[in-house]
């Protein structure tokens, strides 16, 4: 073990009062809608607090340090653009605004005004397929750090895997929204602090300018030699991500902002429309440094196991910076790290949790059920659905390998319902013409792509395998396809915008 006793000390007691606070919050549960979108009484800075934590989890740490290894500085733009998306959203009110002010729960619901009840269920279905598919690497990526940071034996992954999932289950089932909002706001603090001051720590471990020489020196010899290693620098360079998968990230994006649920139920749980366009406006730049702070780590951990002439057996590109950290970090700050992680990954846990447990209950049973449920009936409703998706996540990490990197994968599973749920959503709120067979097209070809680069690329050889971009740009094209035909072709009546609630 690499941890020193106070490392011990400060994750013992981060822990114990993250815990404390999120049961504590328990009391003032007094219906469903309290334990699913906080009764509606969120202000702007409890929302940003909330929506960065949830947004930077472990998983998110894992992900970004791995394009850092992979691609050097170049895999920040992940966060430029997402920043962007934000900023622009927030700005003009595009979807949020309406969306907000139509007073519903989740998307799904939505549908159920502008469509249909059939489509509300058929969205909510692919929304916690996506959703759960999207989520169920988080706990594996999650042990990942832990392990490889505090040198536990590699036989310890699932049994931290089983104690995070029921730390974060225990205040989430008994507090809800309300646990999760009052924990995100601790863990948007203590994570703050740790990323900023481990990014400190790595420069002077590694000096920027080592860092930046030892990057294009690599990328020069591995060009030179035939070498497949990303430009370091340069998003677009044909050895890195490309134009083709940047222009699929900016609609991605787009649609990450104002269709992931995640995000979404922020946005339903503030105040009002104004609230929700201040909130994406002062987080939009928190992205940037969500992708390049953690992606830093990845790209000294690259520069320093490069100079020992490469990874140790055990390790990857995903694996290298806990690793890293656990080597060049002092005692004390090797533990506020890892608080931070454990900080990080609660709250995203935490937060996605809720969001698929809502969309389960209110999207896919509720509207099959022939009788509203007592409030009583829906807490524990609800509550059992988390429970579902605990046994889920479990399960699920402990046996499933991505196809490629950590990143990709989340994208293109998000990809399921993304592409579909935008398309519904734009056309919903800004196309009367729009109409529930288009709504069904949209759904079903907005899955395929994604849907078949999951498939294929679990059985196939890597130089056969779909690109992500292919798999992601032909989710959009075919959605929106499907319900602009499907709308076309079939006749209705005309609907306007849906209106805000009286």
């Amino acid at each position: 073990m690499t941890l020193h006793p106070i490392d011990w000390i400060i994750i013992t007691l981060y822990v114990v009062g993250c815990l404390s606070a999120g049961l504590w919050m328990r009391r003032f549960i007094r219906g469903v809608d309290d334990f699913t979108i906080a009764g509606r009484e969120v202000h702007v800075n409890l929302g940003i607090a909330s929506l960065a934590a949830t947004e930077l989890g472990l998983v998110t740490v894992m992900y970004t340090a791995q394009l850092g290894y992979e691609k050097g500085f170049a895999g920040a733009i992940i966060g430029v653009i997402m920043a962007i998306a934000f900023l622009v959203v927030g700005q003009t009110g595009f979807v949020i605004e309406p969306l907000r002010n139509a007073g519903v729960m989740t998307i799904p619901e939505l549908f159920e005004k502008r469509f249909s009840r059939r489509v509300r269920w058929l969205t909510g279905v692919f929304v916690a397929l996506g959703g759960l598919l999207n989520m169920g690497i988080f706990l594996r990526l999650g042990g990942d750090f832990l392990v490889h940071a505090t040198g536990m034996p590699p036989t310890w992954l699932e049994s931290v895997m089983t104690i995070l999932l029921a730390l974060v289950l225990l205040y989430t089932v008994l507090g809800g929204m309300l646990s999760v909002l009052v924990t995100d706001y601790l863990q948007f603090l203590v994570v703050g602090v740790g990323i900023v001051v481990t990014s400190v720590l790595v420069i002077l471990n590694i000096g920027w300018s080592h860092l930046v020489e030892g990057l294009q020196s690599a990328w020069t010899v591995s060009a030179a030699t035939g070498g497949k290693a990303a430009h370091p620098f340069n998003p677009a360079h044909p050895s890195n991500f490309g134009w083709g998968y940047l222009i699929w990230q900016f609609v991605f994006q787009l649609a990450v902002v104002t269709t992931w649920q995640t995000t979404i139920t922020r946005v339903l749980a503030m105040k009002d429309s104004r609230s929700a366009k201040q909130m994406y406006r002062r987080v939009s730049f928190y992205f940037v440094g969500r992708f390049l702070l953690p992606g830093l780590w990845g790209a000294a951990a690259f520069v320093y196991f490069n100079q020992k002439g490469g990874l140790p057996a055990g390790l990857d590109t995903s694996t290298a910076m806990p690793r890293y950290l656990s080597e060049v970090l002092p005692a004390g700050m090797l533990g506020l790290i890892v608080a931070a992680m454990i900080a990080a990954e609660m709250s995203t846990v935490s937060g996605y949790m809720l969001t698929w447990a809502t969309v389960i209950y209110n999207d896919i049973i509720t509207p099959c059920l022939k009788r509203p449920l007592s409030n009583k009936g829906q807490l524990f409703l609800t509550r059992s659905i988390l429970f579902g998706i605990a046994a889920f996540l479990l399960f699920y990490g402990l046996w499933y390998k991505m196809p490629g990197n950590a990143w990709d994968y989340l994208a293109v599973t998000g990809n399921i319902y993304l592409a579909s749920v935008f398309s519904l959503l734009i056309a919903g709120l800004y196309w009367p013409r729009a109409n529930s067979t288009g709504a069904y097209a949209a759904l079903i070809l907005g899955a395929i792509g994604p849907l078949t680069f999951l498939v294929v690329n679990a059985v196939v050889a890597k130089e056969h395998q779909i690109a992500p971009e292919v798999a992601g740009a032909s989710s959009f094209a075919l959605a929106f396809l499907g319900m602009i035909v499907g709308s076309l072709v079939t006749r209705a009546p005309l609907k306007q915008p849906i209106p805000s609630p009286a």
